[in-house]
């Protein structure tokens, strides 16, 4: 069993337990929502030339997709809307034909904050939400190189099935966007043993998608 499976099934247990005595707090409107959740995220890759500037052919550099995990924070505006703190992590291999790079383990990490919709007079069977959050993107590689830093925003949506007034599971896709700078150094290490970076960026976006599902728990 991996890692993704047991985490899933971890969250359908929580569901269980937690269904039937959340109807006893019904009669206050909740305030805040905890949003633990998994996936997989695909997608990934910019332009790049080389930075020694022995060439300039342009390359790419392209991610491996994997499994994803994070935890989604809400503080409720009112009852069809809330605040929402963001956090999603992947560790990828990078795929590119340069043999400088191919290979290296690049771990993307998402902070964002904004704000989410629900839409809870579509259907009784679920909520359909429409989620818009800005932040930032840590781009952390393997050993000694820098992490870089970049401005990114995101956009989401998918549906709430819930299991009782204040515990539901969610599916939903997420894509999200980040600025990447032309003409930027990317991945630097300088030390008293090596100095240098990885790439040149030629690009200027960065962009993912994440498949999610989560286990919401609002109080």
């Amino acid at each position: 069993m991996d890692a993704t499976t047991r985490i899933l099934a971890g969250l359908i247990g929580v569901a269980a337990i937690a269904g039937p005595v959340a109807p006893a707090q019904a009669a206050d409107p909740p305030r805040f929502e905890l949003t633990p959740f998994a996936g997989a995220r695909v997608g990934g890759g910019f332009d790049f030339r080389d930075p020694d500037g022995t060439t300039t052919t342009e390359q790419s550099i392209d991610l491996g997709s994997g499994a994803g995990f994070g935890l989604d924070l809400g503080l409720y505006r009112d009852q069809q809307s809330f605040y929402e703190l963001l956090y999603s992590t992947q560790s990828a291999a990078v795929d590119s034909a340069d043999p400088s790079v191919d290979g290296l383990d690049l771990r993307i990490d998402y902070l964002q904050f904004g704000g989410t919709l629900l839409f809870p007079e579509q259907s009784d069977v679920f909520v359909p939400y429409l989620s818009l959050t800005i932040g930032a993107t840590f781009l952390q590689p393997d050993g000694d190189f820098d992490s870089e830093t970049k401005f990114s925003g995101s956009i989401g949506g998918g549906f709430r099935f819930p299991f009782s007034e204040n515990v539901a599971a969610i599916l939903g896709v997420r894509g999200y966007l980040t600025l990447l700078q032309s003409d930027t150094d990317l991945f630097c290490v300088s030390d008293s043993t090596q100095a240098g970076c990885l790439v040149r960026s030629s690009g200027s976006t960065f962009f993912q998608a994440e498949g999610q599902l989560g286990l919401s728990v609002r109080f």
